[in-house]
């Protein structure tokens, strides 16, 4: 006679792999997230670099930004 549990044969051990996953899929989501961290000079750098902006707005912008983070670029 088998004793059914409702699982088919996936019985307790199921319950650790979901949540092996689900903390893998969540270090993931959050990875992803924190990778997007380019800064406003990072950014006008590589515009600057792609040749979307010349150098008269490239430096303009620049001390923009020198400006408004007191220098620290």
């Amino acid at each position: 006679m088998n004793d059914y549990t409702g699982m088919d044969g996936f019985g307790m051990g199921s319950g650790w792999l979901i949540a092996i996953v689900f903390i893998f899929i969540f270090i993931y989501f959050i990875n992803t997230l924190l990778k997007n961290d380019a800064s406003a000079k990072d950014i006008l750098d590589k515009k600057y670099a792609n040749g979307e902006i010349n150098d008269e707005e490239y430096k303009i912008k620049r001390n923009l930004l020198n400006r408004q983070h007191g220098g620290a670029l």
